[in-house]
């Protein structure tokens, strides 16, 4: 690292990264943590997938805006291509590898089966990861608040007809799960 003057009037200095010169950074990945090497410049999308080996995190547009490369940084779902590697140092990145358990599908991938709310697959991780935050956010979602939260995605050959399904199929199963689990709690604070 080099260092040069900030401000002439504070007298400190500050390192600076020189451009080609690679650092190391460390990050949660999914739970674990990992570390690698990334250029100043490199987006964190590209150090997921070359350095990382987070293949599932595509890079459409490189502008932020068909939302390919969503993933969660510090548990809210991001852009990667907007966001410099070196940004993510002592982050945690959740990424669609991270989503599923040791075996099977999540939930929510699981309704994408089962609603065929996919086909060549390109857009679906990033959806994936935009919907799990946004359902944890608004675990009980309209039509409408669905379809406006997927209007940040570009999804190019499926419509989105059958993504909606699949994340209100979702949150009605929680819904479910969870006012039964309410109902349980209520009925053992009744007999105690």
């Amino acid at each position: 690292m080099s260092k040069t003057t900030k401000g002439a009037e504070s007298g400190e200095a500050a390192e600076v990264m020189q451009r080609q010169e690679r650092r190391r950074i460390t990050l949660t990945l999914n739970g674990r943590e990992r570390s690698g090497y990334c250029e100043p410049r490199e987006l964190l999308s590209d150090f997921l997938r070359h350095e990382l080996g987070a293949t599932g995190t595509h890079v459409g547009c490189e502008h932020g805006v068909c939302g390919a490369c969503t993933v969660r940084v510090d548990g809210v779902a991001a852009r990667s291509c907007l966001m410099l590697a070196v940004q993510a140092e002592d982050r945690a990145i959740d990424t669609v590898e991270g989503q599923a358990p040791a075996e099977g599908l999540s939930d929510l991938q699981e309704a994408f089966r089962r609603h065929h709310a996919l086909q060549c697959g390109f857009c679906t991780a990033g959806i994936l990861m935009s919907c799990a935050d946004y359902l944890e956010r608004v675990p009980e979602p309209s039509e409408a608040q669905v379809r406006d939260m997927l209007s940040g995605h570009l999804c190019r050959c499926t419509g989105y007809t059958p993504i909606v399904a699949a994340v209100l199929d979702v949150a009605a199963i929680r819904a479910r799960a969870r006012h039964a689990a309410a109902g349980v709690v209520a009925e053992e604070a009744c007999d105690a």
